[in-house]
């Protein structure tokens, strides 16, 4: 067995998306522009409605999957294939752009916490203009795996005899949220192939022997175990991990592409009102 240690640590940086939402973003970043297969990595976190009231109106995507990971809120989801989600605490959904999707993310409250995560997820080249597709599950789809000193949500891939409902097949991302007591500690093995990182958003701990810092994303090394120690004040993180594609990324804002031709003929698509291709139909 070979376990992972931390290659870099890149610190989450504030910045505003959206109308207006004040977010952490730990990939996507110049100091981690992508992490293969995984594009961006947005935190948001506040229980200020100025941080988040504004929300995501309508915008586009193509050439990527989002995962969208409602910790605590209430968020609606409407896109051009038709679909009307309701993200509430603890659900997630799965949005396939491929050749063109246009959606808003709107809060459905206007006080207390925000909390969540939104995970972008390349696509290989011979999936960029394939249909879109979306899936929501409620929290209680969402497995929860409990061991002593740990609790696990598995929103992807498998922990123990736990398989999460969300599949990707491209990349066989791995999503699990951990939660630590005090000085416990979590293993689990991976495929030695495939990139990973944790990210820390609650108390202290280490992976090995190499300390975590909170709203620091740390991105592992090769390996095909991971194990994580949780400090005096318990820990809860992300672990995610999946395969690498290997290909070129050429990414303009929404768009992610393999070629800057392909990004020019996005942004015409868009331009002329020809990004949306495929009839509308509701999925997952």
């Amino acid at each position: 067995m070979s376990p992972r240690g931390i290659a870099r640590r890149v610190v989450a940086m504030e910045v505003s998306e959206g109308a207006g939402v004040t977010l952490r973003r730990s990939i996507g970043l110049p100091a981690l522009r992508h992490l293969d297969p995984f594009l961006m990595l947005d935190h948001f976190s506040s229980d200020d409605p100025d941080d988040y009231i504004a929300g995501f109106p309508d915008h586009p995507h193509r050439g990527f999957v989002t995962l969208t990971y409602m910790l605590d809120g209430h968020m609606e989801h409407r896109d051009s294939m038709g679909n009307h989600g309701d993200l509430r605490s603890g659900g997630a959904q799965w949005m396939q752009a491929g050749s063109g999707v246009i959606h808003s993310e709107m809060p459905r409250q206007s006080d207390g916490l925000m909390r969540g995560f939104q995970l972008w997820i390349n696509l290989p080249s011979s999936e960029k203009m394939s249909d879109p597709a979306y899936q929501e599950f409620g929290a209680a789809d969402i497995p929860l795996v409990e061991l002593p000193g740990q609790q696990v949500r598995v929103l992807s891939g498998a922990y123990g005899d736990a398989r999460g409902p969300v599949q990707d097949p491209h990349t066989g991302v791995r999503y699990l949220d951990v939660t630590l007591d005090a000085a416990a500690s979590f293993r689990a093995r991976t495929e030695s192939g495939d990139a990973g990182f944790a990210y820390l958003f609650e108390g202290d701990g280490r992976i090995g022997e190499e300390p975590m810092a909170p709203h620091h994303l740390a991105v592992l090394t090769p390996g095909d175990a991971v194990e994580v120690t949780a400090g005096a004040n318990g820990a809860r993180f992300l672990l995610v991990t999946g395969r690498p594609l290997g290909e070129p990324v050429v990414q303009y804002g929404p768009f992610v592409m393999n070629t800057r031709e392909e990004i020019e003929q996005a942004l015409a698509d868009y331009r002329d009102g020809q990004l949306v291709r495929t009839a509308a139909v509701v999925t997952g």
